[in-house]
């Protein structure tokens, strides 16, 4: 059987992630699970008004499709989705989708859990805040937490 070919978009337009499960589950019958990630812009506790995300243009889609193609292969998955917003996006909005088809349960959640631990560390974007005040505020910083969650699928 040949390997899934992951479905990579960096866009600026809002997602559906109920079509985005349907195109990649039509038709297939060899699918036993399904597992997806949405991730949202929080308010910081009503601090917060929007995000604005920035990409490298073709780096930030070849990295998706490296680290795409790095899980299908790792966790036998039958297909894969990652889609990863850019622009301003206000608070409570979509931002990055992950769906991991897969024949078995683990399989699915460790497919989806890898790719957005190395999205969130390796693939080339940047966040800065806005405040409900209107004011920019600095670009967000990487997380040690985020490294770590990363490291963990490095040991295992």
């Amino acid at each position: 059987m040949n390997a899934a070919e992951p479905i990579i978009r960096v866009q600026s337009e809002d997602f559906d992630p109920a079509a985005e499960s349907l195109a990649l589950t039509s038709g297939r019958k060899d699918i036993g699970a399904l597992v997806s990630f949405v991730g949202l812009c929080r308010d910081e506790a009503g601090t917060l008004s929007a995000l604005e995300l920035e990409h490298y243009p073709g780096m930030a889609e070849a990295e998706m499709r490296r680290i795409a193609e790095i899980a299908i292969s790792r966790f036998s998955l039958l297909g894969l989705t990652a889609i990863h917003r850019h622009g301003r996006i206000e608070a409570g909005g979509q931002i990055v989708l992950v769906i991991a088809a897969a024949p078995h349960r683990q399989a699915a959640f460790d497919g989806a859990n890898f790719v957005m631990d190395f999205l969130k560390t390796s693939a080339p974007f940047w966040k800065k805040e806005h405040g409900l005040d209107g004011q920019s505020r600095d670009w967000v910083a990487a997380k040690d937490a985020d490294d770590s969650a990363r490291d963990r699928w490095i040991t295992e």
